[in-house]
């Protein structure tokens, strides 16, 4: 009866730690809903409750407001992450270098800037790797997030992505800078009337754009939010 009862304790000791163990899994799991998806999901935000935002720009053109847009930067102490197209990164490889060089993260944002729901399984990959050599051939870095131009996605766009190690990365607060009627007053419109916390703000190196940012940024840090990257936000 002795070693009978010592057994059941065993086992019993045995199964307490496995349902603690795995309430503490589901718990960091509840935790960290915003910084890891599954492949069947963009993201498009971190957790709304924190106090930290991030702000992607989108770079196939717009070389001549870059360097303002770095000053600004610079300026403000703040790094965003710039999602570079494959082909701009092969035509611009000293700016490229200018960005990552000043701290900034570079994400992915495909070779060609195609319509990735339009295109191949074959095809988004291909967009996808070869983006990743031109980047990592200038700058000896492997991106982890991929941006789809003009957030255009389909299953298989998530599943490419996912399976070549990038996680897919929207918005929730978009600037809409490409249109010919977006001012800066228009901007700093759409911008202010969203909630920040825990947001992903995207925007295009265009100079209505460059006008408004520095404002955006007082405004928003006057909020005591932090502004930063992609990685910033989610981890």
């Amino acid at each position: 009866m002795y070693m009978l009862s010592k057994r059941h304790i065993f086992i019993g000791t045995i199964f307490l730690i496995a349902f603690i163990l795995g309430i503490l899994c589901w718990m960091g799991l509840a935790k960290n809903t915003f910084t890891y998806k599954s492949h069947g999901e963009p993201i498009r935000n971190g957790d709304p409750a924190s106090n930290k935002m991030a702000i992607t720009c989108n770079v196939d053109w717009g070389n001549e407001v870059i360097p303002e847009l770095l000053k600004i930067l610079d300026e403000k102490n703040i790094k965003i992450t710039f999602f570079v197209t494959g082909r701009w990164a092969s035509n611009n490889p000293e700016l490229l270098k200018e960005i990552y060089h000043r701290g900034h993260e570079i994400g992915n944002h495909g070779y060609g800037h195609k319509m990735h729901s339009k295109i191949s399984r074959e095809a988004n990959i291909w967009e996808i790797k070869k983006t990743e050599e031109i980047i990592e051939n200038i700058i000896g870095v492997k991106c982890k997030y991929f941006a789809p131009p003009a957030g255009d996605f389909n299953q298989t766009t998530l599943e490419v992505a996912g399976s070549l190690g990038y996680k897919t990365i929207l918005w929730n607060i978009d600037t809409i800078d490409w249109r010919e009627d977006s001012t800066a007053d228009v901007i700093i419109k759409r911008v202010m009337n969203k909630s920040h916390r825990g947001a992903i703000l995207l925007m295009h190196p265009k100079p209505e754009t460059i006008k408004a940012l520095p404002y955006i940024i007082e405004k928003i840090s006057e909020k005591n939010i932090k502004i930063g990257t992609v990685s910033n936000l989610l981890h």
